[in-house]
């Protein structure tokens, strides 16, 4: 594969390749219109209340442009800065690489485990230990092939000082059942301001696999929290509950691909089928539904179980697509280039190629702009630079690291 390290100016690429250089090109018909404006797969659901979906638009008025800094990445998946401005990226076929702020692309880091790279499963996301300074700790999940199939597991290793390899790398959390299939690994990792590491789960997709997401004794369908060695905190919801892994923080998921947490707050973002995409206030021992309660239809246009969309003890989520964007990763914003972003969520969109900025009031959505539209590529994780730029990889054969500013 060849690598190409890209340091170009805004003025020279990103003019040319911007189509606008608006960093956006989807307006609101009118003021205080809905942006999605197609018809919904769930026909005849209703949200549980207003603002739940279908968000009015809203639009930045700084004028933004895009610029590639490195591409020819292999389907990139997960995204996570280094506190020298350099950024890790893991590719899907197992490799994590180191990508300067200028574009260089460093070699694969050796060390790592091996990967089950088909389908939806390889190497997934990473993410920095809070202490990376004092003890260069990364952690990283993945697909790992197993006797009998594959599960989503994270391991974690010290980066070592020349950035070429981990050392040590150690397996801290494997989740169970392992099960022969290529779907819905998951998995985002996020740590806490305490220390916790929380991990987002799949389901793994298949109808026999589904009602996993609701069944404690499984890993599959969850999110998991636990302490940076991979033990369990005993504040977690569901310790000391006889047939319950202590684990796992909340259930009820079908794929979540993205987390961001900000404060005390965890946010999640979960794959819907025919609609049904959730963002999720993450709380713990809460059950979000899946596949008992949730928005959307089967892929092949009926009800999924019996088409319903709420029930005493399931929580709703914050906020639903249908149709479907196909969210990867999320990010709070919290940088100084946007001020007037401060504490929106920005959301990775596959199917529709853009980042999604959801402007919050409260946990409410109550604005909703696409980004990076004119790029034209799936974008797979979004994350915000030590300047308040935004960044993102697109998942493509090749695959790029863009960066999002002001013009």
């Amino acid at each position: 594969m060849r690598l190409l390290a890209l340091a170009v100016s805004v003025s020279v690429l990103s003019l040319a390749a911007a189509c606008g250089a608006n960093g956006q090109n989807a307006d609101p018909a009118t003021p205080g219109a809905p942006l999605e404006t197609r018809p919904a797969n769930g026909a005849g659901q209703e949200p549980a209340f207003p603002g739940q979906t279908r968000a009015p638009g809203v639009r930045t008025e700084t004028a933004l442009s895009h610029t590639v800094i490195a591409s020819g990445l292999e389907h990139p998946w997960g995204l996570a800065l280094l506190p020298d401005g350099r950024w890790l990226v893991t590719e899907r076929p197992g490799r994590l690489r180191i990508i300067t702020a200028e574009g260089a692309v460093g070699e694969p880091i050796a060390g790592l485990p091996r990967v089950d790279a088909r389908g939806q499963g390889g190497l997934l996301d990473v993410a920095v230990a809070p202490g990376f300074a004092a003890d260069r700790m990364v952690y990283w999940s993945y697909a790992e092939p197993r006797d009998g199939g594959n599960a989503t597991s994270v391991a974690r290793g010290r980066l070592s000082e020349d950035g070429g390899r981990i050392e040590n790398a150690e397996v801290i959390f494997r989740a169970l059942p392992t099960y022969d299939g290529d779907k819905h690994f998951g998995s985002s990792l996020a740590f806490d301001g305490a220390g916790h590491l929380f991990i987002t789960l799949g389901e793994r997709s298949d109808a026999a696999m589904r009602p996993q997401a609701q069944d404690l004794g499984s890993h599959m369908g969850k999110t998991i929290r636990i302490n940076a060695d991979g033990s369990v905190p005993q504040d977690n919801p569901f310790v000391g509950r006889a047939g319950a892994l202590p684990e796992i923080w909340s259930l009820g998921h079908r794929n979540v691909q993205g987390i961001a947490i900000a404060g005390d707050q965890v946010w999640t973002v979960e794959h819907g089928a025919r609609g049904g995409d959730e963002i999720n206030l993450d709380q713990a021992g809460l059950n979000y539904g899946w596949p008992e309660v949730t928005y959307g239809v089967e892929y092949r246009g009926t009800p999924i179980g019996e088409g319903v969309t709420a029930r005493e003890g399931i929580e709703q989520p914050v906020y639903y697509w249908d149709p479907v964007i196909a969210p990867g990763g999320m990010a709070v914003y919290d940088g100084a280039m946007f001020p007037a972003w401060r504490g929106n969520l920005l959301v990775a969109a596959l199917k529709e190629k853009h980042i999604a900025r959801l402007v919050l009031d409260g946990n409410r959505v109550v604005g909703e702009e696409r980004l990076l539209t004119d790029l034209g590529e799936r974008v797979r994780d979004v994350a915000v630079g030590p300047n308040g730029a935004v960044w993102a990889i697109t998942d493509e054969a090749n695959g790029k690291l863009v960066r999002l500013a002001a013009r």
